[in-house]
């Protein structure tokens, strides 16, 4: 847990040295406290002081690095049990498995599906983030040349799955600087699997048969012989058991402060499941309660878009909603006579109402008014989109030079407003659209004119 000015102050020399640019000790411990300073800035701090303050000031549950360069993802480094008390921060990585028993064919097409797919939602693109491999065969050389060959084809993240240390480390031969991460130490294996670790710089995930005081008394071992990037495996019998072992660990790294436990985790949805439907529904349960690593056996389409949508909205920032910027949007070549629309620059509904005039074909203006990210009636509740504020909206964007009418469609939820925007407008007309995005296309093809 992080340490308060005063617990910071008793660690420190106390001589008021004032070489650290604080006038006195307490001053620096209250800005050490508050991350306004580095501990490095004081010369006299004692080995044991520097080492119980780095220690304190470690985050509960440790940030873990998987893959290298641009696509390597970052997991851990939590704060919160509830998105709604902060946010959270590191979206798990979501990846697909293959084994070295199928044919080379059967693994290259299932790497270039998770390599290619990408979706766009709210104007950002989501995407798989790796590729698992599993040295089902039990051979070394099988499972080396499988990872060589899904390294041939991609430079997404790995996983490399297997408890024999030889074949761990012939396919983290074949892996080259990539980084994956490795599958994993148990307690029969772990010393070996600690030592490859370090060999290849790679984090290391830790099972242990035996439950959470088990996972617990492996990563104490480990983390003693000198790796510290560590992912843990919480899996249990069923999938009751495997979610209170996933909550069970988040709340003893943040809670307890329990540092064995303080590292991200990863999960098989697919253990627990006896259909591909099933895995999807264990995963969206595993990544809304703390799973930093999913692992997939099946590459769905149409099951993968609502996993990713679910990440998306559950790691995006509560208190910062997704927005765009305030400005005039067009849609095909719109003219003078062309509709003008406006509404909030909450994302979802900019990229819905902008799909809905897409699909029309219909040339228009869409104006943005700055809510503050909100949605139409959250910021009409809110004060954030109001009469006044449409106002200025269209009077600051400079729309009124490039259209020859004088007429705002409002969206149809705030209906009730229109003649307050109209006092607001003088020599506007103001027209009321539909409630609906999907209605947006009839309104503009039937009943839009510009008189």
């Amino acid at each position: 847990m992080a340490l308060s000015g005063l617990e910071i102050y008793k660690l420190l020399p106390k001589t008021n040295c004032k070489e650290c640019g604080q006038p006195t000790c307490l001053a620096f411990a209250m800005k050490l406290a508050a991350k306004g300073a580095e501990l490095s800035a004081c010369p006299h701090v004692s080995e044991e002081s520097k080492a119980a303050l780095e220690s304190a000031g470690a985050p509960p549950i440790r940030l873990v690095a998987i893959g290298s360069g641009d696509q390597k993802f970052e997991v851990g480094n939590e704060t919160v049990m509830y998105r709604h008390e902060k946010t959270f921060y590191h979206q798990p990585g979501i990846l697909v498995r293959v084994k070295d028993t199928q044919a080379a064919d059967a693994v290259v097409v299932t790497v270039q599906q998770v390599q290619n797919y990408s979706v766009e939602r709210v104007g950002i693109n989501i995407t798989l983030n790796g590729i698992a491999v599993e040295n089902a065969s039990g051979n070394a050389q099988t499972f080396a040349k499988c990872v060589e060959l899904v390294r041939s084809k991609t430079d997404m993240p790995l996983v490399l799955m297997s408890q024999d240390p030889a074949a761990m480390e012939a396919a983290l031969a074949a892996a080259g600087d990539s980084q994956p991460l490795i599958y994993s130490a148990t307690a029969e294996n772990w010393e070996a699997m600690a030592g490859l670790a370090k060999k290849f710089k790679a984090p290391l995930a830790v099972y242990a048969a035996d439950g959470l005081g088990g996972l617990a008394n492996l990563t104490d071992q480990i983390t003693k012989a000198g790796v510290a990037d560590l992912v843990l495996d919480p899996s249990a019998a069923n999938v009751n058991s495997t979610l209170a072992s996933l909550v069970q660990v988040r709340r003893h790294a943040l809670r307890k402060n329990f540092r064995p436990l303080g590292y991200p985790v990863i999960t098989f949805p697919s253990r627990l499941a006896s259909t591909t439907e099933e895995e999807t529904v264990i995963a969206a349960q595993h990544i809304a309660r703390y799973s930093g690593v999913v692992v997939l056996d099946n590459f769905d389409p149409t099951l993968i878009y609502p996993l990713l949508t679910l990440r998306q909205n559950i790691y995006t920032d509560p208190q910062k909603p997704i927005q765009v910027k305030p400005d005039i949007y067009t849609f095909g070549d719109p003219g003078d006579k062309s509709p003008l629309l406006i509404t909030t620059n909450f994302s979802l509904t900019y990229f819905t109402v902008a799909g809905e005039i897409e699909a029309s074909g219909i040339p228009t203006w869409l104006l943005i008014a700055d809510s503050e990210g909100m949605s139409v009636l959250t910021a009409w509740a809110a004060g954030k989109f109001d009469a006044e504020k449409i106002a200025k909206t269209v009077k600051t964007s400079g729309i009124a030079d490039k259209i020859g009418h004088r007429k705002l469609v409002l969206p149809g939820f705030v209906a009730g407003m229109s003649g307050e925007v109209e006092e607001e407008l003088p020599g506007w007309k103001i027209a009321v659209g539909p409630r609906e995005a999907v209605d947006i296309s009839p309104y503009l093809k039937g009943v839009w004119s510009p008189d």
